[in-house]
């Protein structure tokens, strides 16, 4: 795969991706109605590596979707790591556990999934939406992103109308969604005209059983 990547000033490809800590680096952003959202820019030191790596590695497929009585393609490149699967990267299975380790693994909400999405260009995007836990958006759950290659910028409000708040995430950034966030707030990244670089995402999240299953 082929494309236009503008690499960090600050990483060095032939190094390998490393780890910072988590723990008292970690900011929260209460968000209101019970969600929040943690940051930590930089987690993932010599991430434009880790890009790389998974640009070419990761069995990535163009997706499918029914919309508006159409189908129409999923503008982003997605591949999906279910429980019990080999991540493709050492790196990911280390931040999974350290993920793990930090927020303490609480009854249900351990780490144990991992999807990723692969943004080629500006027109690549995901809309407002609140990630699903089984088949509903019906309990507090989490979700952690980690974003390697450019900066694209995650926005998130209120359901019921509020202020958008914007996250420009990229370069080895963490986000972690927490809380009533999934069924009070949306988050969407949105098309831009702007040139923008291609940008990998990785989302852990907890393992649900669809309900009623």
């Amino acid at each position: 795969m082929s494309l236009s990547f503008q690499a960090s000033l600050f990483d060095d490809l032939s190094a390998e991706p490393e780890l910072e800590e988590l723990g008292g680096s970690v900011t929260r952003v209460e968000l209101g109605e019970g969600a929040w959202l943690d940051v930590r820019p930089g987690w993932v030191t010599n991430s434009d590596a880790l890009f790389e790596r998974l640009a070419q590695r990761v069995p990535w497929q163009a997706d499918k979707r029914e919309m508006y009585e159409r189908v129409v393609e999923v503008p982003r490149l997605v591949s999906w790591f279910g429980p019990g699967f080999e991540l493709p990267d050492a790196v990911l299975e280390r931040a999974q556990r350290d993920l793990n380790d930090h927020y303490g693994r609480p009854k249900d909400q351990v780490f144990e999934t991992a999807g990723l999405c692969f943004y080629r260009t500006g027109d690549d995007s995901v809309a407002w939406h609140g990630d699903r836990v089984g088949r509903a958006i019906n309990r507090d759950t989490m979700v952690a992103i980690v974003s390697v290659g450019a900066a694209r910028t995650l926005s998130l409000r209120p359901k019921g109308g509020g202020e958008t708040k914007r996250f420009p995430v990229g370069h080895g950034d963490l986000v972690v969604m927490g809380g009533s966030c999934q069924r009070t707030h949306e988050h969407a990244i949105l098309k831009t005209k702007q040139a923008v670089g291609p940008r990998i995402s990785i989302q852990f999240r907890p393992y649900w059983k669809r309900l009623g299953a």
